[in-house]
């Protein structure tokens, strides 16, 4: 008895058979972490932010803004 490892279809038909693979909803992005400015600054005007070794300072105005220095 002799195998053949031939498909029984040619591999453009089998192709043509075969269900298309649902398309894959993309994860929604998480929402960036929230954080209360009164609970940054408690009674401070300015505090400082350590990033890779950097000292940046995140100050408000006398007008309500933020500003960030490096």
């Amino acid at each position: 008895m002799q195998h053949h490892d031939t498909p029984s279809q040619p591999a453009a038909a089998a192709g043509a058979l075969r269900a298309e693979p649902a398309v894959a909803e993309r994860p929604r992005p998480l929402a960036p972490p929230r954080l209360r400015s009164p609970d940054l600054f408690g009674n401070a005007v300015e505090i400082e932010i350590e990033h890779d070794a950097q000292v940046y300072r995140l100050r408000k105005t006398s007008l309500g803004k933020l500003i960030l220095t490096k």
